[in-house]
């Protein structure tokens, strides 16, 4: 088992094998709800990290599915990671997880049953961490493995963070750093050095605790996470979702220091430029930008960080949730204005 490299068998990895945004859209477009039910608070309206179904009025249920291919060779962290992934969802939407079923696709001719059962095990060992049972699950042999979660977890009615509700005036807050597509990619060429591969795990294997905190603080207004379609296309769903434009400083952006190395000696997953091409147009960049900071804009994160979307006066009090929660590399990147749904670069 120590010798397998996981990342051989599959053609992508982590959320990197998102399909692009614009296909994503046209394949949705003529896919209208034939069921309206007032008590579904949020649907796939607004492009959100999870579902949201009011079962009382105290109570509503957040219901997301997140699976992917290996983004690394270890069986137990690819488990890890894509657990954390899944479950970050639900902090996403300002709730508490309680339950997940496992997603399980394997080339069984291919993985012995103990690498098949590291997997599973990195799994269960978040879902133990954050104190909720995997109580089930589907598994199929696939040609490429596939693992993942279904995640559950409770919220207020009225507190739910959505993506859509941020407002005019608001700062933007990051909670990660970037560069985990690009460090991924370094990865599958056997050049990533050692310190990167750890900040890759140390990325990918942190919950995104924080949005259980943030819930009860109502000059928070909007909440994401920023995964497969990278900063830039999460940031354009809150702007579409709430009908603002936003503006953000490169400088202030925060990137892990191995991603920015390899980022300016041009190693980039090829998900950044299905990206670009998907919302591009909606983007305007510095004359002077070189390609490898627009890379970074478009990298695609597997787990990646809260996107915050606060009140001026919340902002401090945002800050040390994060912090007092281990986010050491949480940033303000920007803010929010009246316009046209769209994101320029400063």
């Amino acid at each position: 088992m120590n010798n397998i490299k996981l990342t051989q068998y599959s053609h992508g990895g982590g959320c990197g094998c998102k399909i692009a945004p614009s296909v994503l859209s046209e394949i949705l477009a003529k896919m209208p709800s034939r069921v309206i039910s007032k008590d579904l608070l949020v649907g796939t309206e607004s492009s959100d990290d999870a579902a949201v179904y009011r079962l009382n009025d105290t109570q509503a249920i957040i219901a997301t599915t997140d699976f992917f291919m290996p983004i690394v060779d270890d069986p137990f962290e690819f488990g890890r990671i894509a657990a954390t992934n899944a479950i970050s969802d639900i902090y996403a939407m300002g709730g508490t997880p309680i339950m997940a079923l496992a997603v399980v696709g394997m080339p069984i001719d291919k993985l012995s049953v103990e690498v098949i059962q590291a997997i599973l095990a990195g799994g269960e060992s978040v879902c133990a961490d954050v104190g909720i049972p995997i109580a089930g699950g589907h598994s199929i042999d696939s040609p490429e493995p596939i693992y993942g979660l279904v995640a559950l977890g409770l919220v207020h009615p009225d507190k739910v963070k959505r993506n859509s509700q941020a407002r005019a005036g608001d700062v933007l807050i990051l909670g990660k750093a970037l560069g985990v597509g690009i460090m991924s990619a370094a990865l599958k060429k056997g050049e990533l050095s050692e310190l990167g591969y750890e900040q890759m795990l140390a990325s990918t294997t942190k919950l995104n605790t924080p949005g259980s905190t943030l819930v009860d603080m109502p000059d928070v207004h909007g909440l994401t996470d920023v995964t497969g379609f990278a900063l830039l296309g999460h940031l354009l769903e809150i702007c579409r979702g709430s009908h603002l434009a936003a503006e953000i400083d490169f400088a202030a952006v925060p990137v892990w220091s191995e991603a920015l190395v390899l980022a300016k000696q041009g190693y980039t997953p090829g998900a950044a430029a299905r990206n670009w091409k998907s919302y591009g147009h909606d983007v305007t960049l510095p004359a002077d930008m070189e390609d490898w900071q627009k890379n970074l804009l478009c990298d695609p994160q597997t787990s990646g960080g809260l996107l915050v979307s606060c009140a001026p006066e919340a902002v401090d009090a945002v800050l040390q949730v994060f912090h007092a929660q281990g986010f050491a590399d949480v940033s303000v990147i920007g803010s929010l204005q009246a316009g046209v749904a769209k994101v320029t670069v400063r």
